[in-house]
């Protein structure tokens, strides 16, 4: 089992700045992708961007240029910096992990929120015009 436990969320402005972070803990040796999805009210989850243990990534063209996925697996931590953000960006983030899986596109299964391993329980982004 792994456990995942974002922080990092808040208020912030339209073009300001915020850091998220997921660490995670239990069978962290089994984890191969993790990342973030989104939703906001009367949304959809959406995947916001995912990176794998090799450090490859995937990233939405709504938040490409200004957020920035990255992981320490010392730590087993993920981290996503988001920069410039504007009031659309305003969602729960959630921290999404992946054992190991068979596939031809392993971040491209991502696109999708269903079919993950393991979730955190989010935490809360609004951004203020």
């Amino acid at each position: 089992q792994v456990q995942l436990v974002e922080s990092g969320g808040g208020l912030v402005q339209a073009g300001g700045s915020l850091r998220l972070s997921c660490a995670a803990s239990g069978s962290v040796f089994e984890i191969h992708v993790m990342g973030w999805y989104r939703q906001a009210p009367g949304k959809q989850r959406e995947l916001v961007a995912a990176i794998t243990s090799d450090g490859d990534t995937n990233y939405a063209d709504s938040i490409r240029g200004r957020f920035t996925i990255s992981r320490d697996n010392a730590k087993n931590t993920v981290y996503l910096q988001m920069v410039s953000l504007k009031p659309e960006d305003t969602a729960v983030y959630y921290c999404a992990a992946d054992l190991p899986h068979i596939s031809r596109d392993i971040l491209g299964d991502w696109e999708l929120a269903g079919g993950r391993d393991y979730w955190g329980q989010g935490t809360q982004v609004t951004v203020s015009s």
